[in-house]
């Protein structure tokens, strides 16, 4: 496999509201997307690049307890995901597929540091 580039980061907090806050009026992101309990913030200069930040609370992402995740993009997830777990590294969840969203999936991972990562490939478009 091979790594294209860091695509997304996602971040599970106590401090929703101050998160959102700061990524949106300090950093400048732009909301995309907003649910109770999670917003989407997209990169001002990348295409489909995103910020997420999920309330604590979320039970989807209780795993996400090292700090941000951030998700690798690449090429083939289903390949990549062999790699990974041919190379011992522990495996978090199944490859997410929405069909909302086709082509694009994902899964996570943790690496030897302890941390969560993510791995994704395609784009995420959801509507704004």
């Amino acid at each position: 496999m091979q790594v294209k580039r860091v695509a997304w980061l996602g971040t599970r907090t106590e401090r929703f509201d101050e998160t959102t806050a700061f990524f949106r009026n300090v950093l400048g992101l732009s909301l995309h997307h907003e649910e109770p309990g999670f917003v989407m913030l997209q990169l001002p200069a990348a295409d489909r690049d995103y910020v997420e930040v999920f309330r604590a609370d979320d039970p989807d992402v209780a795993f996400y307890t090292t700090g941000p995740v951030v998700g690798l993009l690449v090429d083939d997830i289903v390949e990549a995901r062999a790699e990974l777990e041919a190379a011992g590294v522990e495996l978090l969840d199944s490859i997410h597929w929405p069909e909302s969203m086709e082509g694009y999936g994902w899964f996570h991972f943790r690496g030897p540091d302890g941390n969560v990562y993510g791995m994704l490939q395609g784009s995420r478009v959801l509507p704004g």
